[in-house]
């Protein structure tokens, strides 16, 4: 029984030659006692152990005692074995410079998406957390029973406000507020802003943090508080206090105070201003008419509750302060807290449930964010397995010379740990040179939190787990190779080692389709709703706010002197804006109406030249007209309102709203000023001069925006020389009403085609490593006639197999999960079979596009120079 060869090899190898002499004996003696110890099998490996020992003779005596013990040696020091390990790491990132550079690429690709993808949910998630009483504020809302189901609104009665006070303790404190963009005048400066109307109770609840000045008291009437914003933008570095405002070219008040900007993630972030309630209650119309009215839902309620009260059990005894009253209203309405922590992220209700809302957004996020950097950590897995022939003799020789499985893998480790500590200091890199144009198409103020110490503990645990999840197939892997036979050479990799390899790029192609198509998807949507017909043209269609008093009253000597100018081919005016709903009523009955139906129907009041201004569609009938006088009594109803109301015949039809009678004069094609997402509700719309509050004007068409808007703004400064000409565009509002779509789609939409071009990195990567594997087998080939198309066909066809199956995974998952978000809206595309195969063949083309370059470089090789080893 001879000793193994490998031993004797390993012997002649690594010691002297006068060394060997000595040993040889000794070592045949050895070996004949291991054989009578353990069997001939067993003593082959142990004869091995024991040659490794001997040609350390320092360490032969100890480490002899140690293995007869444990049957292992002692592990170096901490500091000297980490050194090691990542010397070894860094040199084989630099002899192996392309697939470092993918790996190390790829990696901080991932990682900077999910740092991105935190950073926005970070905000996201604490928005409105700023507020020192954030845990017990809310907002009261109502839900309200219509003939369809229950509606939710955070609109209420002024008296409500004072009845939490009296006659429930457990609110410490209560405030009203109302909501209005308003002309603030000071000197030459002049803006328009939007601000609030609120009690002193209000500025105490939110900690308002005041920079200079006092806050406003219960018995301040004429003063306002500024943010500090607004308050550089009027006065530069003057002192704002004391100075007077003049608000809408009406009342003057006197600045009290200023304070900090409300952080850019809370509710009041567009806040600019705040004027005490009683000034809006004693200058308003509307509001000195509600005081009492219970039935008159325009104002919005905050409050606070003391320690200790449970948001849900107050909502319960509040729930039918209405009901309980005299005279409870048809829509039976029931009031309820909604929890600051909820008012962002959860701020959806169907039929009285709160079914979430912009969470769903912050969860998908997260989890495309682990995708994609889980995409990354496939790519180093796929890239390090696919090596493995090519570090299977450092595998071998390692273990032969005494290494422990356990030390392999934490060298393998050790070294995704210096690719993924690369990695994140180059993601931090790019997130920084990227934020900019992330903020904008998220519409955010994000920063890295450079000085917040939680930040670089998150990044520095991420990169560990990044390391531990992508070194973790490799270094389980390539350390459970065995040494005899790769340092004998029949080492091979078998085919089935290549199965996780193709699973994991499967999987990274089946996420990366199933993006595409819902990104497209998305999209479609989002233009579906575009193309809705809106049943008027918003074509060169402006709008202006009534609030300077100069504009009121003098309707028909405004609309003369604008259309004179040549500049305006139509003006009327409305009780609000086209893209915006205003109030409704239940206050409304008609002929075969049932005494228990109580549906709401939009109220818009109008002038008579609206129609023609808007351009709306009249379907039946008429539009008004001044040649009839009865048009001042008389109703245009929409599509919506006709199908509601039940009527076959409509023209003439009498309705009867808040106790006067109108007759049906029209019918228009349903207009959309709400959701375009959703139905159009019934509207009518009726003549009335005195509730108006909007100009909506008509450019010409023959000029251009600036020439005609140069043109009207002369006009109103006639009138109302004080104020500034402060228009929207009608097709600029409408489009905002997709911005939370938009925004989703585009942040999707740059998601996805990063995990296309990280799988495409992993691609290219494991590409070339084939290409440089077959690279004798193409030589032969080659020269036994094979043509470019050939090779390049060969070296693809797994790929193109691999994508296809990933395509057949991800079409049915993308339908289910798309079907399922569709169903949230009413008005919505339809899932055709187009953008599938599409999706699909534009996977497959990247793919090709990707592998060919290498496929295409190895076929074109000469087989000469891959063969001259032979």
């Amino acid at each position: 029984m001879t000793p193994p060869r490998l031993a004797t090899h390993l012997l002649h190898l690594f010691c002297a030659p006068h060394r060997v002499d000595e040993l040889e004996g000794d070592l045949d003696e050895l070996f004949q006692q291991r054989v009578e110890q353990v069997g001939l099998r067993k003593a082959r490996w142990r004869y091995v152990k024991d040659v490794v020992s001997l040609m350390r003779p320092s360490l032969m005596r100890p480490l002899l005692i140690k293995r007869e013990r444990t049957n292992a040696y002692p592990n170096p020091a901490i500091i000297t074995m980490l050194r090691n390990y990542l010397t070894v790491a860094f040199r084989n990132l630099v002899k192996n410079r392309v697939y470092s550079f993918i790996n190390i690429f790829g990696l901080a690709s991932g990682m900077a998406v999910a740092i991105l993808i935190g950073l926005w949910m970070y905000d996201e998630l604490s928005f409105d957390k700023q507020f020192k009483n954030a845990d017990r504020l809310a907002k009261l809302w109502q839900f309200v029973k219509f003939d369809v189901e229950k509606a939710s609104y955070d609109v209420l009665p002024i008296p409500l406000a004072q009845e939490l006070r009296s006659k429930y303790p457990d609110f410490e404190s209560v405030g009203i507020a109302v909501t209005r963009n308003v002309i603030l005048a000071a000197g030459d400066k002049k803006l328009m802003k939007l601000g609030n109307y609120v009690e002193p109770d209000f500025i105490n609840m939110l900690s308002l943090n005041i920079r200079s000045g006092t806050r406003f008291g219960n018995n301040d009437v004429n003063s306002i508080l500024l943010s500090e914003s607004l308050a550089n933008a009027m006065f530069g570095t003057e002192s704002p206090l004391n100075k007077l405002i003049k608000l809408d070219n009406k009342q003057t008040v006197n600045v009290a105070g200023v304070y900090e900007d409300f952080p850019a993630n809370s509710t009041f972030n567009d806040v600019t201003f705040l004027v005490p309630w009683k000034f809006f209650a004693a200058n308003d119309e509307s509001a000195k008419r509600d005081q009492d009215q219970w039935d008159s839902n325009s104002y919005q309620i905050f409050a606070q509750l003391k320690p200790g009260a449970d948001f849900d059990q107050v909502s319960a005894k509040i729930k039918d302060i209405r009901m309980k009253r005299d005279d409870p209203p048809g829509y039976k309405p029931e009031f309820f807290l909604h929890p600051m922590a909820k008012w962002h992220l959860y701020s959806d209700f169907k039929d009285g449930v709160n079914t979430g809302g912009l969470i769903t957004f912050v969860w998908l996020f997260g989890i495309i964010g682990v995708i994609v950097l889980l995409l990354a950590c496939i790519n180093f897995m796929n890239l390090s397995t696919a090596r493995s022939e090519k570090r299977a003799k450092e595998v071998g020789i390692r273990k032969a010379i005494g290494s422990l499985r356990s030390q392999l893998i934490a060298q393998f480790f050790s070294e995704s740990l210096l690719m993924a500590m690369l990695a994140f200091v180059l993601a931090v890199l790019f997130v920084q040179l990227t934020l900019p144009f992330f903020n904008q198409v998220a519409e955010k103020k994000l920063a890295i939190l450079w000085t917040n110490p939680l930040f670089w503990l998150a990044g520095l645990g991420f990169s560990l787990l990044t390391a531990l999840i992508a070194g973790s197939y490799p270094a389980l892997y390539l350390s459970s190779f065995q040494p005899v036979k790769v340092l004998k050479g029949i080492m091979r990799t078998s085919r089935s080692a290549t199965i996780p390899r193709r699973m994991l790029v499967g999987f990274q192609f089946t996420v990366s389709v199933t993006l595409i198509i819902g990104t497209v998807i998305v999209f479609r949507q989002i233009e579906h709703a575009k193309d809705r017909p809106v049943g008027y043209s918003r074509s060169g269609l402006i709008e202006l706010g009534m609030n300077a008093p100069e504009l009121a009253g003098h309707y028909t000597a405004l609309r003369n002197d604008l259309l004179n100018t040549g500049a305006v081919a139509g003006m009327a005016e409305s009780s609000g804006s086209i893209t915006t709903q205003g109030g409704g009523t239940t206050n409304i009955s008609w002929k075969g109406k049932k005494d228990d139906s109580k549906p709401l129907v939009m109220s818009n009041y109008v002038t008579h030249d609206y129609g023609k201004t808007v351009g709306w569609q009249v379907k039946e009938g008429r539009d008004f007209s001044r040649d009839f006088t009865t048009d001042s009594s008389s109703m245009i109803l929409n599509e919506a309102a006709v199908k509601l109301m039940g009527f076959q015949l409509p023209i003439g039809e009498i309705v009867r709203q808040s106790g006067r009678e109108y007759k049906v004069i029209g019918v228009i094609k349903d207009m959309v000023k709400e959701d375009p997402f959703k139905p159009v509700s019934p509207s009518f719309f009726a003549v009335n001069y005195r509730n108006v509050n909007t100009i909506t004007l008509r450019l010409a068409p023959q000029l251009s925006a600036s020439e005609a808007l140069a043109k009207v703004e002369q006009v109103f400064k006639r009138y109302s020389p004080d104020s500034p000409f402060d228009y929207k565009f009608v097709d600029n509002q409408y489009g905002r009403k997709f911005g939370t779509e938009e925004r989703i789609g585009r942040l999707a939409g740059g998601f996805a085609i990063l995990a296309i071009l990280i799988s495409c990195l992993g691609l290219f990567g494991l590409a070339s490593f084939m290409a440089e594997q077959r690279t004798k087998e193409i030589g032969i080939r080659k020269v036994l006639g094979a043509s470019v198309f050939t090779v390049w066909r060969l070296l693809s066809k797994e790929f193109v197999i691999l994508v296809l199956i990933a395509f057949c995974l991800a079409a049915p998952i993308a339908y289910y999960v798309l079907s399922d978000w569709l169903q949230n809206y009413q008005y919505r595309t339809e899932l055709s079979w187009w953008i599938f195969a599409a999706s699909g063949a534009g996977a497959l083309l990247v793919t090709l596009l990707t592998v060919s370059y290498q496929s295409i470089k190895a076929a074109l090789m000469n087989p000469v120079k891959s063969l001259r080893p032979e």
